[in-house]
């Protein structure tokens, strides 16, 4: 069973300001997600959206789950070396796989790390 307390050090819990320099550090002009969601919408939507991804963030550390769309990505296959083109045969060792995953989960997952670092070992 899962409980909802309060943090001793409320320095842990994600804050509005946070939120909102995770996003306006994010890359622009990357591929968007399943959700088909980008860093452009995230970055030029209403201020409101920053409280309101706080206080989402802040429930799910709270009850201990994390939605199942938050882990879903697509691979996408990139050749490593475009000379291996012009070469007789291409092999799967020819290509190297990037995910691609759902903005909000980066967000999510850049302020784990800022508030988390300490307690991880990465």
């Amino acid at each position: 069973m899962s409980r909802c307390g309060q943090l001793a050090d409320g320095s842990y819990q994600f804050d509005t300001e946070l939120v909102e320099s995770v996003i306006a550090n994010m890359t622009l002009g990357k591929t968007a997600g399943l959700d088909v969601v980008t860093a452009e919408h995230l970055q030029y939507s209403h201020t409101l959206l920053f409280v309101v991804m706080s206080k989402l963030f802040n429930l799910m550390i709270c009850i201990s789950h994390v939605p199942a769309s938050y882990g879903q990505s697509y691979t996408v296959l990139l050749l490593k070396d475009n000379n291996s083109v012009y070469k007789k045969s291409i092999t799967v060792n020819d290509f190297r796989g990037i995910s691609i995953s759902p903005a909000i989960y980066k967000v999510f997952e850049h302020c784990i790390l800022d508030r988390y670092a300490n307690f991880l070992d990465y």
